[in-house]
């Protein structure tokens, strides 16, 4: 694993910086301790440090050489989750309810780690944009730093993005051209019915059956209705209903989300599920309001970006079978798509070992990658904006 030797001297660094944020995680829009300690970091190296972007974002450029090698913008998220943090591990959060779950706190060391060389050795030709967003858990940091202006005021001609992925091996990679993370919607299902007594059903319209019926119907969708090449979610992950149990209450909320990597046809969907909705509830008499809500696109990588970073890659895993070049895609969803959407690039995949999984309660950032994540970051811009010789 041909890490870059200065950065291997870090690793003690990094570690530290890593484990403090893991121990003050924060959620989106309020990383205020967080943008605090990046700032900072990116100050002592010397770099030009702007701050505000999406309330606690924070971006930092560096210039080599005349200036003229090109752009490009590295990317960072640094919210925590809403999530109890279990097991022992002595850097554990210090406060209730919130934790690095994603491992955010690593993402950010590494970008950190990557400006610290780069600042000191500036072997490249050209502008480096180091992008450290809010609020991706969700919120969409990614989308309202763009709307803020992160690309007019820090122009970039490319995009670059890299999560830990537990399952892989430390030192190795995934990635692929195209899909690489699904677009996320979400539904608000509102069925009224008309509420009577749980032993004189006959009585009114029960809502529950309705909504049990339409739960069932919804997946019918991803089973009847779509080309079975065509990757498709919809999950129903709420149902609100009642109080007693005797009662059959008047009205039930369903929520839930959908899934899908072909736009065309995520632009079909709320159109679809009003359909079988409205059918349901009126075949059982009952009435049923649809709230959908567009999320996050699909996370797309560009051809010549993708097939770049996997050479970038390979050397820093030291062979090529270090980096996977078929992965599956996931049907989670990641804000950087929007940035992707702006710029061409590439979102890439670093093994985290044999940890639990993302958004577990017993999830940790494995800080052996730290080195590694770093080494890529700088390698691919000291690749992508050589130094002329």
């Amino acid at each position: 694993m041909p890490i870059i030797n200065r950065i291997a001297d870090y690793q003690e660094e990094l570690t530290v910086w890593r484990r403090y944020l893991h121990q003050n995680p924060e959620l989106g829009f309020e990383e205020f301790k967080t943008s605090d300690f990046v700032a900072n970091k990116l100050e002592d190296m010397g770099l030009s440090v702007h701050r505000g972007l999406a309330g606690t974002g924070v971006v930092a450029t560096l210039v080599s050489g005349d200036g003229n090698g090109g752009s490009i913008a590295l990317r960072a998220d640094m919210d925590a989750l809403p999530l109890q943090e279990k097991g022992s591990i002595a850097h554990r959060s210090e406060t209730p309810g919130k934790m690095h779950a994603c491992g955010h706190d690593g993402h950010t060391t590494m970008l950190l780690g990557a400006a610290k060389y780069l600042s000191e050795t500036q072997n490249f030709n050209g502008t480096v944009q180091f992008v450290f967003q809010p609020a991706e858990e969700g919120k969409g940091g990614g989308e309202k730093m763009i709307e803020d202006g992160l690309f007019k005021l820090f122009p970039a001609d490319e995009v670059y993005g890299m999560h830990n992925m537990p399952g892989i091996r430390v030192g190795e990679f995934a990635v692929a051209p195209g899909p690489m993370m699904a677009a996320r919607d979400n539904f608000e299902i509102l069925i009224q019915g008309r509420g009577s007594h749980a032993a004189m059903p006959h009585q009114g319209v029960d809502p529950v059956v309705v909504g049990s019926h339409i739960v069932l119907a919804l997946q019918t969708i991803t089973s009847r209705n779509i080309n079975p090449q065509e990757s498709l979610v919809v999950s129903v992950t709420q149902f609100h209903a009642g109080e007693a149990f005797n009662i059959i209450p008047d009205t039930v909320t369903l929520k839930g989300t959908c899934r899908v990597f072909n736009s065309e046809l995520q632009e079909t969907l709320p159109d679809r599920i009003r359909q079988i909705v409205d059918g349901v509830s009126s075949t059982f008499g009952a009435n049923s309001e649809l709230t959908y809500h567009k999320g996050y696109p699909a996370t797309i990588n560009a051809v010549s970006q993708t097939n770049f970073c996997a050479d970038v890659a390979k050397e820093i895993a030291g062979s090529e079978d270090g980096v996977d070049l078929k992965p599956t895609p996931s049907m989670g969803a990641e804000d950087f798509s929007y940035m992707l959407q702006e710029r061409p690039g590439c979102y890439i995949w670093a093994g985290n070992g044999d940890s639990a999984g993302l958004h577990h309660p017993e999830y940790d950032f494995n800080d052996q990658l730290l080195a590694v994540g770093a080494s890529y970051w700088s390698r691919l811009v000291e690749q992508r904006l050589p130094r002329n010789m």
